[in-house]
């Protein structure tokens, strides 16, 4: 069965499939709607974390998202990953484990992975419920607490070298893939103490990969300035080893529609990230021109906005 045949099947936990830079065809999870995190970023692209918290709970029913992938997975779509992403940290969902069980019983062709800030990593627990996934993929912005508090504005009980033990514990244990994400904000963290510090940290830790990523959206800080390709390179060579460096693509393979509503499929996409025209164009099977006209509609209507940015002009939800 194709994607497009899910059509007429709305999702309230599962959003796309959308083209990954990274992950190719990724059918994205969210478990933490209304953005709840234990980190308020300030390069965020879901914008400001709505509910800080720490507090591992069943965000949404456990059991709902399990019909949800039952439903959409019964056809067999080709996809590249199941990711477990969206607005806020998956880890915090108590769930998460028995959902990817779930998964890798029922599905063991697809593969699993979970894009996390890394804070509840020296959890045991929070350990043990990532172990089945296929690939982890850990964020590192900072080292240094100053650092640290400035580009991911934690929870105040969070300390970075609680996260540091923690990426370092987990390391240890998953057999899975561990691809490190280290997220470049000039004037932060890109200064030689913060790089050395990094560095020694990264010898600690065994991961299968560490890519470089900068601004590429509107971040939850409308002044932020994104790394050159210059710069992002220096950073690779510095910190040595195989460092890929994730930057934008000027273009996306097209894929088949995951909606016939096309409206509804704009507004759940940008919802869970600001998008181009382009971006939604690949997510989307439907003329370039038909989609314009629903684009500037909806900003007509007051329900989008567009953000101008290197990288382009993005789509996002207008605040009320």
């Amino acid at each position: 069965m194709a994607i497009s045949e899910t059509a007429d099947i709305m999702y309230k936990h599962l959003f796309g499939p959308v083209p990954s830079r990274r992950l190719g065809v990724s059918l994205g999870i969210d478990l933490t709607p209304g953005k709840a995190c234990s980190y308020n970023c300030v390069y965020c692209e879901c914008g400001k974390t709505e509910d800080l918290t720490t507090e591992c709970k069943e965000y949404v029913p456990t059991h709902e998202v399990l019909e949800e992938l039952d439903r959409f997975l019964a056809g067999h779509p080709e996809l590249d990953s199941i990711t477990f992403s969206g607005s806020g940290e998956p880890t915090l969902h108590s769930g998460i484990g028995k959902i990817i069980g779930h998964l890798k019983q029922r599905y063991p062709n697809y593969r699993v992975t979970v894009l996390t800030n890394s804070s509840t990593l020296h959890d045991p627990e929070v350990q043990n419920n990532l172990l089945e996934a296929d690939v982890v993929v850990p964020s590192i912005d900072a080292v240094t607490e100053r650092a640290f508090r400035i580009i991911n504005r934690p929870k105040k009980t969070i300390k970075s070298t609680d996260v540091v033990e923690g990426i370092v514990e987990f390391s240890q244990r998953f057999e899975g893939e561990l691809w490190i994400e280290v997220f470049i904000v000039p004037g932060i963290n890109d200064s030689e103490p913060e790089l050395s510090a990094l560095k020694a940290v990264l010898d600690r830790i065994k991961y299968t990969k560490l890519q470089l990523n900068t601004l590429d959206r509107p971040g939850a800080l409308s002044n932020l300035a994104a790394a050159t390709s210059h710069q992002l390179q220096n950073i690779a060579m510095y910190l040595g080893g195989d460092v890929e460096i994730i930057s934008r693509q000027q273009k996306r393979h097209a894929m088949p529609g995951y909606t016939k509503d096309v409206r509804e499929h704009i507004l759940r996409t940008i919802r869970v990230r600001p998008c181009t025209s382009q971006d939604l164009e690949s997510t989307i099977k439907v003329d370039p021109e038909q989609l314009q006209l629903m684009l500037n509609a909806l900003i007509e209507e007051g329900v989008l906005t567009i953000t101008t940015e290197a990288a382009g002009q993005f789509y996002t939800l207008r605040e009320n």
